[in-house]
């Protein structure tokens, strides 16, 4: 990785010398690139999600706020249900915290998620940016609200797409059958992980759900 950062210094030179040509912002974008790829790489996170997934992910990340900002959970859709697509990340520590699988809307398709939907009943899953919120005790257990932040996802809360544990969403289910079980459009994960990720989540963190 050492020719990554003597690039990025490069780079930063030719910002300071050809700024006033007009090629700053593309030696930012070069350099923003960079950046996201060196972060890709150091999280190891080749065949778990899509470098396209990571960087639309960061950089909606880097535009928002929140109050546990280091914290953030990314679920690759375009990836098949038998793949672990759910990554949290502590940017702080430049940590992967937990690697799940994780289940997507029954009528959004089969081992790979293809239809999605912001509407009540379609029992699609929603893409987008979501808020974590308080935890509560429904009937998947213990369950965390997700506040839906774009227009693809805005009427989450109104659809119950909450953040649970399933019996579906487990190895166990998909050695068994292939592909994982499929919730209402909620992204349900393995239930002896669930609670833990729920904890670290929780309150103020956000989920980017693309494909």
């Amino acid at each position: 990785m050492k020719w990554i950062h003597e690039y990025k210094a490069f780079i930063g030179v030719l910002l300071l010398t050809f700024s006033f040509n007009g090629y700053a912002n593309q030696i930012k974008r070069t350099i923003l690139d960079i950046d996201q790829e060196i972060l890709y790489q150091e999280f190891n996170l080749e065949n778990k999600i899509s470098r396209n997934v990571f960087k639309k992910s960061i950089e909606k990340h880097n535009q928002s706020k929140s109050k546990k900002h280091d914290i953030l959970t990314i679920i690759d859709f375009g990836q098949p249900s038998s793949i672990k697509r759910l990554v949290v990340l502590d940017l702080k520590k430049n940590k992967v915290l937990f690697n799940e699988y994780v289940s997507h809307g029954a009528k959004s398709g089969g081992l790979f998620a293809k239809s999605f939907s912001n509407i009540d009943g379609s029992h699609q899953s929603s893409l987008g940016q979501y808020l974590t919120e308080n935890t509560y005790y429904g009937k998947h257990g213990y369950s965390l609200i997700l506040d839906g932040k774009e227009k693809t996802n805005s009427k989450a809360k109104s659809r119950y797409i909450v953040f649970h544990g399933a019996e579906y969403s487990s190895q166990r289910f998909l050695d068994k059958f292939g592909y994982l079980g499929r919730s209402h459009g909620c992204p349900s994960v393995d239930k002896k992980v669930s609670r833990k990720i729920i904890n670290v989540i929780k309150e103020g963190s956000y989920i980017y759900a693309y494909k």
